[in-house]
């Protein structure tokens, strides 16, 4: 701008210069529009000289505009893939560990079942040592030993066995033969009906009758997969009682002990809220993701993912 203006101001003074007559040019004149035609070329070249700088400084600010972008870019991209490599190590570390807890469950549930039967073997070898360590009874006096009954048994029934009072006849005459003695009554319940009748009983909100029939199924068939079924019901009494450690408790027997129930994705899931309920919030949450993990398609499975996400939490996918 101020080229510009000295370049005018120049331009005027030329201008008004050749206004003059020829005659009244002085030497002094001449010299002074010489100068001012030097200054005028110093002026244009300095301008050509700036600009051509702001060129090149306008080029450089661009290369550097340019530079940082890309480097911006990259620093982006960089971090987007540390997010994705994060977040693929920590599935992979999530389903590391799913997987060493199913493998864990699973060598419970096989010790318990073990442990189950090692028992029942114990009970039956007890029996029958209590048995062949009973003396047999004595044959009453003027009976044969061969007929007498063995310990513990009755005598098998026959024609030739009277009545009890054709006995007390022969006991008049002498002839003694004894009564036999009946075999106790099976006190065992129908295992199906006793579990169908708890589940009835559970549904019209009698507890405490639906939890004797699920005990009677738990202590007469222990090793059925309906004491599992009885067992998730017992969980779901203490859960609606709001006594959710013993709930827990009960669910926990389902999961280690009958892992392949119906019931099973079920008792996870309620093991989860029974946490949640009493402020265990990590393994609440670690029970939820478990039970996707090992059972993605199921109902239960999307309630935990509802819950889940209604809590914030994230799921990781898992293969």
């Amino acid at each position: 701008m101020h080229t510009r203006l000295l370049a005018a101001a120049v331009l005027g003074f030329l201008l008004s210069s050749a206004a003059v007559p020829a005659h009244a040019v002085s030497k002094e004149m001449v010299e002074l529009q010489t100068q001012v035609q030097q200054l005028l070329d110093m002026v244009q070249r300095l301008q050509s000289t700036m600009d051509a700088r702001m060129g090149v400084l306008q080029n450089m600010a661009e290369k550097t505009a340019d530079a940082a972008n890309q480097v911006t870019a990259t620093v982006n991209t960089l971090q987007q893939k540390l997010n994705t490599q994060s977040d693929a190590l920590g599935g992979k570390v999530d389903t590391v560990s799913g997987q060493m807890q199913s493998l864990n469950d699973s060598v419970d549930e096989l010790k318990a079942r073990v442990a189950k039967l090692d028992k029942a073997l114990q009970d039956m070898q007890s029996q029958l040592q209590t048995l062949q360590a009973q003396p047999p009874q004595a044959a009453p006096s003027g009976m044969p030993a061969e007929n007498a009954p063995s310990q513990g048994l009755p005598p098998a029934p026959g024609p030739g066995m009277a009545s009890n009072a054709g006995n007390a006849n022969n006991m008049g005459n002498g002839n003694y033969a004894p009564v036999p003695s009946m075999p106790a009554a099976d006190q065992k319940p129908p295992m199906q009906e006793t579990l169908q009748a708890g589940e009835r009983d559970f549904d019209a909100g009698r507890y405490d009758v639906a939890a004797g029939e699920f005990q009677d199924v738990i202590h007469y068939y222990p090793m059925d997969d309906a004491a599992g079924t009885a067992q998730f019901y017992e969980g779901e009494i203490a859960y609606q009682k709001q006594d959710y450690a013993r709930a827990i408790t009960a669910y926990n027997a389902v999961l280690e002990g009958f892992s392949g129930n119906a019931k099973a994705p079920a008792a996870q899931l309620h093991k989860g809220l029974a946490l949640l309920s009493q402020d265990k919030r990590d393994a609440g949450i670690r029970e939820l993701r478990l039970l996707i993990q090992r059972h993605p398609q199921t109902p239960e499975a999307a309630r935990a993912r509802s819950k889940l996400n209604g809590m914030g939490v994230k799921i990781v996918a898992t293969k």
